[in-house]
């Protein structure tokens, strides 16, 4: 009859593991300072190399800051160009429409303007801010049709109305359109303050050079708030 043998255990845990583990963890810090100290006194033995390294330093950021500086002039300079035929514009996708908008915006020195249409977007577009700290909230209403196509109505004003202040901080709400602007459209619009951009006066402001604010009438005063 075998006699039954020994459970193997489990392997005893060397009691002085976390002695050698500290005592590693120094040798480790004591060979890193050695190599630090020595890289410092090669480097004080050839001042030269730290003054080389200094140098292509500060070269490379120069260049760097340099070609941000050329990059956002010359983007200035494009915006500042920016024109739109009205043929183009009625050629445009609803959401290209929307970047044009804000392309313009961007033209007439609104930094901050940014396209926001989409899904959920509570009546707003195109948000900016202008020069004069006015903050511009734009919806658009993009017809292939142009002239001939379905007009802006009171109920496309109301959902601008509706949010353009209360949710979106507006200052300055636009209806922006490349088609026309029904008459009791226009009626609502002067009773709640509202701006209106109809082919019109669309042609005149991406045909040319004046911003926004200089076609449009009784905006409220600047300087609510620092343009960002």
């Amino acid at each position: 009859m075998r006699r039954a043998g020994r459970r193997p255990g489990r392997p005893r845990r060397r009691k002085n593991q976390p002695l050698e583990q500290v005592l590693l963890a120094a040798l480790s810090v004591t060979v890193a300072l050695s190599l630090v100290v020595a890289a410092l006194r090669w480097l004080a033995a050839h001042p030269w190399i730290t003054a080389a390294a200094v140098f292509v330093a500060a070269a490379g950021a120069g260049a760097w800051v340099w070609r941000r500086r050329e990059a956002a002039r010359w983007e200035q300079v494009r915006a500042s160009g920016l024109r739109y035929a009205l043929g183009r514009l009625d050629g445009l996708h609803h959401r290209e429409f929307e970047f044009a908008v804000r392309d313009l915006m961007r033209r007439d020195g609104c930094a901050d303007a940014r396209q926001v249409g989409g899904r959920g977007d509570n009546g707003a577009d195109v948000k900016a801010t202008d020069p004069y700290g006015r903050r511009w909230v734009i919806q658009c209403k993009h017809r292939k049709d142009g002239w001939s196509g379905k007009p802006v109505g009171t109920p496309d004003l109301q959902v601008l109305n509706g949010t353009g202040r209360q949710l979106h901080d507006g200052d300055v709400l636009v209806m922006l359109t490349n088609g026309r602007i029904t008459a009791n459209a226009a009626d609502f619009a002067k009773s709640q303050r509202l701006h209106l951009v109809d082919r019109h006066l669309l042609a005149e402001w991406a045909g040319g050079s004046r911003p926004l604010w200089d076609l449009l009438r009784a905006l409220p005063p600047a300087g609510r708030r620092e343009a960002s």
